[in-house]
């Protein structure tokens, strides 16, 4: 019988997501962004029988960004804000056999867009909404399942949540097993 996660287990995942459509102010790029995150396993007041929170306890990830004629472009790095204290995400069993899941998976993060050469430094961004992305399972912990992105999400400068100034378009990450 399929099950879900021990409370208390706490799973790391691998991400990789090609091809990644990222607006940064004007410009538009496709970055490779890899890396991992870790989830602890929490219960679920609402839905102790068929699901679980899913706390994330870890999640950074990174890419290189294009340079001109061979040369370095930078890099953005995604990282997790602060302690997921009071977790949204959830695992949620939806199909006894052959085991289905939903993961849907809440977070809100930092980007740092670092391009040595433009004299600014380090441009810090967080989300505007949490991030929000779906994943249709047959198992978990997931092996190289694709996760689809909810809608685009907005980053803003921290000092001032009205400036959008880059937007992740897409977010095709497979998650485990890579």
């Amino acid at each position: 019988m399929p099950a879900l996660p021990p409370i208390g287990a706490e799973i790391p995942c691998s991400r990789l997501a090609i091809n990644t459509p990222l607006r940064i102010k004007d410009a538009l790029v496709s970055v490779d962004f890899r890396g991992g995150i870790k989830h602890r396993v929490d219960v679920n007041p609402n839905d102790p029988i068929n699901s679980v929170r899913m706390r994330t306890i870890g999640h950074k990830v990174t890419a290189e960004l294009p340079g001109e004629d061979g040369k370095d472009g930078g890099t953005i790095t995604i990282e997790q804000n602060d302690v997921d204290v009071d977790s949204p995400s959830i695992l949620r069993l939806t199909q006894q056999f052959p085991p289905k899941y939903e993961f849907r998976e809440v977070s809100t993060f930092s980007m740092t867009i670092d391009q040595p050469g433009n004299g600014d430094g380090p441009l810090v961004l967080i989300t505007k909404e949490p991030m929000v992305l779906v994943g249709q399972l047959t198992q978990y912990p997931p092996r190289g399942d694709l996760y689809r992105l909810e809608k685009p999400v907005e980053l803003v400068d921290p000092e001032d949540a009205t400036k959008v100034l880059a937007v992740i378009e897409k977010f095709p990450v497979k998650v485990g097993g890579l």
